[in-house]
């Protein structure tokens, strides 16, 4: 999996949001295993926001939040694509198990 940090509006180098932003990303392969990429983009604007956009196979997820904080921002966001990854893979497993009796 392919995945890409970038931070818009900061000043200076922020190792530890860069390290989190991985760890975040690299934790959805155990909710699905079909994911190609991740982006990650840290905005300093009003607010400290954080959208994380997954590529998986069909499909494009993206979680989008901002407060205070940077760290705060990203859990909420990691939170969000990992609620929307269990939704589709629970449609996908609905779908191709539709009609089969256990």
């Amino acid at each position: 999996m392919k995945t890409q940090v970038t931070f818009r509006h900061t000043k200076g180098h922020h190792p530890k949001l860069h390290d989190d932003a991985i760890a975040h990303a690299e934790s959805f392969v155990k909710y699905h295993d079909g994911i190609i990429s991740t982006n990650v983009e840290f905005l300093n604007e009003t607010d400290k926001t954080v959208i994380i956009t997954t590529h998986l196979q069909g499909a494009t997820l993206v979680g989008k939040d901002g407060s205070d904080d940077f760290h705060k921002s990203l859990n909420s966001a990691a939170d969000k694509v990992v609620r929307q990854i269990k939704k589709l893979k629970t449609k996908q497993i609905s779908v191709r198990t539709k009609g089969v009796e256990v």
